[in-house]
């Protein structure tokens, strides 16, 4: 069985349309949704208060610090980690379970955006290739419990590039797989933004990573780009 972990933070107009999508799509190999809360103001807290068989949790804010709690919560054996603007593809669960039992103790789907725009749909074909840099967080993220827990979790000192960082250590394990089917993904902070704004940003943090950049100073950077927009 798999426990889905969601951290959110005012997510009431995309997290209805997971929770009906993942009830839709699921072939019944869910345990439990859990939804961490990373303080919101609007009324996604509500929203999971009156949905049946979801589990929510309060956190402190920081996706990082919200899927670690949600994993310390979790009673199955692999964890789902998904974010609220990802729908995952048709019988997600049955596919990820069968990539556990072949071995496969890590990995994700496939990407396309929600987006028609010749550069995201090129950047969604490059995720079919199991490689690092074609990595990302919404791919979204299974890993098996034990193995999750055997390398630290998330590294909580990150507000961004949380998910990167610990694909990386994922990869080291040589046991990360990419399963052939699309998840898509909401493309809205391309749209806030403008497609190639955005797209310059996300390489700013790759390569200020690259170069030694620290979790601070990465976040430091990411909110005054997009706080400009």
């Amino acid at each position: 069985m798999i426990s889905i972990i969601i951290p959110v933070f005012n997510e009431e107009d995309k997290l209805p349309i997971l929770l009906s999508h993942l009830e839709e799509t699921s072939s019944g190999h869910v345990s439990e949704i859990i939804i961490v809360d990373g303080g919101s103001s609007d009324q996604t807290a509500q929203l999971v208060r009156n949905s049946q068989n979801i589990v929510l949790l309060n956190s402190e804010k920081g996706r990082a610090v919200q899927m670690n709690a949600g994993a310390r919560m979790a009673s199955s054996q692999v964890l789902y980690f998904l974010h609220a603007d990802s729908l995952p593809p048709e019988n997600f669960d049955s596919l990820i379970l069968q990539e556990v039992e072949n071995g496969n103790k890590a990995g994700c789907f496939r990407m396309r955006f929600d987006k028609d725009h010749w550069w995201l749909n090129l950047m969604g074909w490059f995720t079919r290739i199991n490689h690092i840099s074609c990595r990302g967080g919404d791919q979204s993220l299974f890993v098996q419990k034990e193995l999750f827990e055997n390398i630290g979790g998330f590294d909580e000192s990150y507000k961004i590039y949380e998910d990167n960082e610990i694909i990386k250590r994922l990869y080291s394990q040589r046991q990360f797989t990419v399963i052939n089917s699309w998840l898509t993904t909401s493309a809205r902070l391309y749209e806030k933004m403008g497609v190639w704004r955005a797209q310059r940003l996300f390489a700013e943090i790759y390569w200020k990573r690259r170069f030694g950049a620290g979790a601070d100073e990465l976040y430091a950077h990411y909110c005054k780009r997009v706080r400009s927009y």
